[in-house]
């Protein structure tokens, strides 16, 4: 029978503290924003008469308070099984998984902490409620970063291959990918460029994916091909896609400045798009120089 030991230590750690911010943080950050709908959301959106844009906009907020209730859920699973020290029943690679959920739940709150106020930002009306809501967002994101940090800074037997550069890189392309889902049909000008873009980003959200389940399940071992193979595979895969994904992108941007379009809000989407697809480009780009490099030098041994 397993028994619950409760260190007092544990308590008063850096890491319990911080993870104790971010369940606090994420939970008043959602129910804050929970609370604008209906009649302070679309208050606060009354400047915008183009029913698309609304429907956009709904998108993304959607898209932020999915990203905090996520990681809300997460992060309290995580803290709770590491006070009461159940971690070790888990099937999983936890000091991976920690890694894991810190790094992402960084980059996907900075995420919310920009598309938020780019949402409901209105010089004319901002309510109390939206404005501690970005406030809590920032602090979220904080906290996250301060988790990052620490798992990152300690040993490489105790942060495992999700804290070093090449896990840091596919937790990136991870984001980058996720950060298309909401930005995919905003910005869409051709219907080609549906077709291509959404097997693009789907694909390697997939690798991604595939890659996260390998190593947070700890099936290395179990895969038909060596893993170093399969990551360098996905890594020239992912190069591939996400250069045609980048062309597609300046396209739009070129189409838009040709054009002259007036739109500020597409124009902003289409940059958002831009700027997230060219670093999860120079994210398989690096990622794939650390895995040719790993190939040779075991290739020489």
């Amino acid at each position: 029978m397993a028994v619950i030991v409760l260190v007092a230590k544990d308590f008063t750690s850096p890491l319990f503290l911080v993870r104790t911010c971010e369940v606090l943080c994420t939970c008043t950050t959602f129910s804050l924003v929970a609370s604008l709908e209906p009649s302070e959301l679309s208050k606060n959106l009354s400047h915008l008469q183009n029913p698309s844009h609304l429907q956009n906009l709904s998108t993304f907020r959607i898209f932020c308070m999915f990203t905090w209730c996520f990681f809300f859920t997460l992060s309290l699973l995580i803290h709770t099984l590491s006070i009461i020290h159940f971690h070790n029943l888990i099937p999983v690679s936890w000091k991976n998984l920690t890694v894991t959920v810190a790094v992402s739940g960084s980059l996907m709150n900075l995420s919310a902490s920009v598309l938020f106020p780019w949402i409901i930002m209105n010089h004319d009306q901002v309510s109390p409620s939206s404005v501690a809501a970005m406030v809590g967002s920032c602090f979220t994101f904080m906290a996250y970063t301060s988790e990052s940090y620490i798992l990152c800074t300690q040993a490489q037997e105790q942060r495992g291959y999700m804290g070093s550069v090449p896990g840091l890189l596919k937790i990136v392309q991870l984001w980058g990918g996720c950060q298309m889902i909401p930005l995919l049909v905003s910005v869409i000008i051709h219907r080609w460029q549906i077709y291509v873009t959404s097997t693009v980003y789907g694909v390697c959200i997939l690798m991604s994916l595939v890659t996260l389940v390998i190593i947070l399940g700890d099936f290395a071992k179990r895969c038909l091909l060596p893993l170093d193979r399969v990551m360098a595979g996905f890594s020239l895969i992912g190069v591939l896609l996400y250069m045609v994904a980048t062309v597609i992108c300046f396209t739009e941007v070129l189409q838009l400045t040709e054009v002259g379009q007036s739109d500020s809000k597409r124009q902003e989407l289409v940059i958002m798009e831009t700027v997230v697809t060219t670093i999860t480009l120079l994210a398989y780009t690096v990622d794939l120089a650390f895995s040719i490099k790993l190939l040779f030098y075991r290739g020489h041994t």
